[in-house]
């Protein structure tokens, strides 16, 4: 018997009605072709299942493409066809010409991520209409009751919208891999020296691009700033860190990228010497001369000579005074400074690095050799708030502007030891750094490794070098502008961070950090315009490809700040979070708030309050999200924040306890 062709028309989305758009994957595919670089961008936007692609042949296509990249194969339009008819493909996915015709398509390489988006898009779209189709069919022929049908239904959208959206989640106590660092981002005379480092010293090239970028955030920061849009305004400080196991060579690298800034600290301060000793003998001078008239003032018994005598002596001690004795020049301080000492310090150089191999610095952050901690001075280091020094001279020593570089290689426990600090967190210091977490390489190092070349060594000093001395010379700091296409880069980025900072948004457990985030890149958007522009024309603005090479190194510290906030939650965070884990599987509940699992498991959450630094980093895992918080009561109590519950929680390895 046949079926009506208008039956079900207004419920079921036939096949070639179904979401697509060819042209975004042939580009996509074509990209691929162009440059395998792309590849892993492309494979991210679209996921693990080659059935994203709308067109059997493009499926076929991809898998052929991962293959051959998989072997170590580029993927070009005659190698492709090659692979294709072997496995007796080829004419299947339209023949070899088809394939140069993917490849000419292509605007840019750079595009297959934006495209790959695309196609990513219309799958979903795909997978909702299959869906809604499914679930008719079960409305009208199953025998299940009402409330189970839609459990089911709220299990299958969360699997085909979700999942996508939302990554598994992450076991408690696993890290999933981090990125490395996108050297290819760096000036190419930084970028060689990193590369050169890393390998001589066998070691990740993370560790020696963040202290590239400390090197430069010191010739540069206090100096020049970045002027984003009118009224907003960065410095080009950083305080970065990066966290390293024991062995992993970390003076090694700490040397090699950052002596050229010791050299020329050394090489300004004996160039500096002879004016030092200068003014200061023609001040000790002019002080005796005023001494010598006072001590005659002193033995002169008539009021009138004594008079004249003293007068003559109080010009003289005002010339005294009126010589200057320049300071010594100082780009950095030691890793072990205090406090007290850096905040007199930035009062009189008003730029200054802090640059250490060790954690030194950290455990004076955190109070180790003191009272209690002193957070002041690193807090308006990094915006540039104004300093003062009462506590050292008996006149406040004012410090307009200051602009302080922090750059440390530390063990990872130093990290915790710093997050356990009254204020370190709720202050806003944690937030001003950028981390970096690399994986170690010990057990995997190369024995016989080429040195440093030379040559590499002598561009990467003779640059840092001429960049300081052409910063340093200025009267007073400058800025520079960005162009309209970067105002542009840093709204849109701006536009897809705001959304994360939302309760539910990725990075609502860190937006302390985020909410600096932007500025941040902006800082490194500055170094890197300064880095390209060594030998002049630095005053231009900065253009939107160098935004956008800033913006990629601002996701690698993203996701290692991720990182390092999860690392630095205590042991027994981990174990209550684990308790929460072991309530959701044994009652199977999708969303809850936190007075219900006080109420459950009271014992180890006597209060709401209590749940906090479990659900958090719960939050942190992927397996809860905050959705949104119900209407306080009407007695005026705190809103309640609704908890959902990850769909796939329960087919995570190692979720339970």
């Amino acid at each position: 018997m046949s079926t009506p062709q208008h039956a079900h028309s207004d419920n079921v989305i036939a096949l070639a009605e179904a979401p697509n758009n060819i042209e975004a994957e042939q580009i996509v595919l074509g990209a691929v072709m162009v440059d395998e670089g792309v590849l892993s961008e492309i494979e991210e936007e679209l996921g693990q299942d080659p059935a994203v692609f709308y067109r059997p042949a493009h499926e076929t296509i991809w898998r052929t493409i991962l293959e051959l990249v998989a072997g170590g194969v580029r993927p070009t339009p005659v190698v492709l066809a090659d692979a294709l008819s072997k496995a007796g493909n080829l004419q299947q996915v339209g023949g070899s010409s088809y394939l140069h015709t993917l490849y000419g398509v292509v605007p840019t390489a750079g595009m297959g991520q934006h495209y790959a988006k695309i196609v990513r898009e219309h799958a979903d779209r795909r997978q909702i209409a299959t869906l809604g189709t499914r679930l008719i069919q079960a409305a009208r022929e199953s025998g299940e009751d009402h409330d189970e049908l839609l459990a089911a239904a709220r299990y299958a959208l969360d699997r085909t919208t979700v999942e996508e959206r939302w990554p598994a989640p992450t076991p408690i106590g696993q890290q999933a891999a981090l990125p490395t660092f996108p050297v290819e981002a760096l000036p190419t005379w930084v970028a060689e020296q990193v590369d050169a480092v890393a390998e001589f010293t066998q070691t990740p090239a993370d560790m020696a691009a963040t202290m590239a970028i400390a090197a430069l955030s010191t010739a540069a920061g206090g100096r020049v700033h970045v002027q984003i849009r009118d009224g907003w305004v960065e410095q080009t400080n950083l305080y970065l860190v990066v966290a390293m196991p024991p062995a992993s060579r970390k003076s090694d690298v700490f040397a090699a990228m950052t002596r050229p800034i010791y050299d020329i600290e050394s090489s300004m301060q004996e160039e500096a010497r002879p004016s030092i000793i200068q003014a200061e003998v023609e001040k000790e001078a002019a002080e005796a001369r005023a001494e010598a008239i006072m001590a005659k003032a002193r033995k002169v018994d008539e009021s009138k000579t004594a008079t004249s005598l003293v007068a003559e002596a109080a010009g003289l001690r005002m010339v005294a005074e009126s010589i200057v004795v320049p300071p010594k020049p100082r780009l950095t301080a030691s890793g072990d400074v205090t406090p007290e000492t850096l905040t007199k310090l930035l009062s009189t150089h008003g730029r200054l690095g802090v640059l250490s191999p060790e954690g030194d610095l950290f455990d004076i952050i955190a109070g180790r050799y003191s009272s209690r901690p002193n957070l002041g001075v690193f807090l308006q280091g990094h915006k540039g708030e104004r300093l003062q020094a009462e506590r050292i001279t008996r006149e406040a020593d004012l410090g307009e502007k200051p602009a302080l570089t922090i750059g440390v290689t530390l063990q990872p426990p130093v990290l915790t030891d710093l997050a356990q600090t009254p204020g370190a967190r709720g202050r806003g210091l944690l937030a001003r750094f950028l981390f970096s977490i690399p994986e170690s390489t010990l057990g995997y190092r190369k024995i016989v490794v080429p040195p440093i070349p030379e040559k590499t060594s002598r561009v990467y000093g003779t640059r840092l070098t001429a960049l300081v001395h052409t910063l340093t010379d200025l009267p007073e700091p400058v800025t520079i502008k960005c162009s309209g296409p970067a105002d542009q880069a840093v709204i849109r980025l701006q536009e897809a961070i705001e959304p994360q900072l939302r309760p539910e948004g990725a990075l609502a457990h860190i937006d302390d950090w985020a909410g600096k985030y932007v500025g941040a890149v902006a800082r490194v958007a500055g170094l890197l315009h300064l880095a390209d522009r060594t030998t002049g024309r630095w005053g231009e603005p900065i253009e939107a490809a160098t935004l956008e090479r800033a913006i990629a190194i601002g996701k690698y510290y993203t996701a290692h700040a991720l990182a390092a906030f999860e690392f630095m939650a205590t042991d027994t965070d981990s174990e209550k979070a684990q308790l929460v884990l072991d309530w959701i599987h044994k009652t199977k509940v999708t969303s809850f708030k936190a007075h219900e699992l006080v109420t459950a498991r009271r014992r180890a959450f006597p209060t709401v309050r209590s749940t906090s630094s479990a659900l958090k980093l719960l939050e942190e895992h992927g397996y809860v999200r905050r959705l949104h918080e119900e209407r306080a009561g009407s007695r005026g109590r705190q809103p309640a924040v609704v908890y959902r519950v990850h769909p796939l929680a329960a087919e995570v390895d190692g979720a339970s306890g």
